[in-house]
């Protein structure tokens, strides 16, 4: 059996998007043909879930019951792969829960595949939040994403000052989402489709959908330049799938 690989994403604060890149690397494993499952952690009313419906599942991992939901299946699900979208400000909380249940250690035993997305907001507060999160990092891929998703200006940081904080941790990875056109966004808002299917011009069932032309050409656009830092650091290497050709890119 696939050693089963989990993805958390997260930020510990709202606002920056973790969400959106939740749903880019949802469309970029169904694109890439990679069984994947979902557990939204906005409980009880969760955004993950509007966009996914048919893999994602809402819990509130606070509770022991819904943390026995997610992770004593892990072997027995069919999908390998599995992401956790945390809500807002419960990054540091959940990895402190991970490293109670002894999860942390199977990834350090190489039992686990585990990566952390953890998007970074603007101020130097978010930056603390590396040093507190690295804590956790021993035996995970470690993801540091600046998301440009909500017209976030990096400024508040320079490169100096961001480099002190990266070069802490070991093999940490810089990854940057680029902004997508606003009404294209909005758009997508409003259809609540994952974004391969707003391209493809698809309703929730499949069904032929009459989105703009132009807002699906820069939703493409975007979501190739997102799948491309995808490809950089190797993602589908991670999650043991073999690249090859990819739905939405024909």
């Amino acid at each position: 059996m696939a050693k089963p690989v989990v993805i958390v994403v997260g930020a510990d604060k709202g606002g920056v998007g973790k969400t959106t890149v939740s749903r880019t690397l949802l469309d970029y494993f169904s694109a890439n043909n990679v069984p994947t499952r979902a557990f939204d952690t906005e409980s009880p009313r969760g955004t993950l879930k509007r966009f996914h419906p048919d893999i994602t599942e809402i819990v509130d991992m606070t509770t022991t019951s819904d943390q026995m939901k997610i992770f004593d299946t892990l072997n027995a699900a069919s999908p390998s792969v599995t992401v956790i979208d945390v809500r807002a400000g419960l990054l540091s909380p959940a990895l402190a829960s991970l490293r109670d249940i002894g999860f942390l250690d199977a990834a350090k035993a190489g039992q686990i595949t585990f990566a952390v997305f953890h998007i970074l907001g603007p101020s130097i507060a978010s930056l603390d939040e590396i040093a507190e999160t690295a804590n956790f990092m021993h035996g995970a891929k470690y993801f540091l994403v600046k998301n440009f998703i909500n017209d976030t200006q990096f400024f508040q940081w320079d490169q100096s000052t961001y480099n002190s904080y990266f070069h802490r941790i070991k093999d940490a990875t810089d990854l940057t989402i680029p902004k997508l056109n606003e009404m294209a966004y909005e758009q997508v808002e409003v259809s609540s489709v994952p974004f391969l299917k707003f391209v493809a011009n698809k309703g929730k069932d499949d069904e032929a959908a009459n989105y703009s032309f132009v807002l699906r050409g820069y939703v493409r656009h975007w979501l190739a330049n997102v799948w491309s830092e995808f490809d950089r650091i190797k993602l589908t290497d991670l999650v043991g799938a073999k690249p090859g050709v990819r739905g939405g890119e024909k």
